[in-house]
């Protein structure tokens, strides 16, 4: 939700409660507002303590994260995408660009710049290919196409 319109319909509850229910009303708008800061409080230290619990910088697949991110995400929609804090990978400029990484068991790794607390790119980079470890089939064995 837009920061404004939160502050909007706070705003809007305590002078709705004010004019229609004097003091009373102001002290109920005052206790639903700081009701819904905690439970938005909480609900952030629970996504960070599941995020803690696992190995940093690590994610299941990196291909599903690549699929799922999306420009305009905020950090802690990230994190619940990942499961895991992320590795930091670049420091931050002057205009509040980091860099974070996340890589699974396959050495894929999904590299995400965040600017101001918000994705503005991010990219896939896929584990260099493994060398076969079957040899090619000889002629007369199954397979070998004859």
């Amino acid at each position: 939700m837009n920061p404004w319109v939160g502050w909007a319909l706070a705003l809007a509850a305590v002078v709705g409660g004010w004019l229609s229910y004097g003091w009373q009303g102001l002290v109920l708008a005052v206790t639903v507002i700081v009701f819904w800061l905690l439970l938005q409080f909480s609900r952030s230290l629970r996504a960070l303590q599941r995020a803690g619990q696992r190995p940093l910088g690590t994610v299941a697949n990196a291909v599903m994260l690549h699929a799922r991110l999306q420009a305009g995400l905020r950090l802690p929609q990230v994190l619940a995408l990942t499961g895991s804090l992320g590795r930091k990978v670049g420091g931050s400029d002057a205009d509040g660009t980091e860099a974070w990484a996340w890589a699974d068991e396959a050495g894929d790794e999904v590299r995400v710049e965040l600017t101001k607390g918000r994705v503005s790119a991010w990219k896939l980079t896929r584990a260099a290919d493994a060398p076969r470890t079957t040899p090619p089939a000889t002629a007369g064995e199954p397979g070998a196409g004859t």
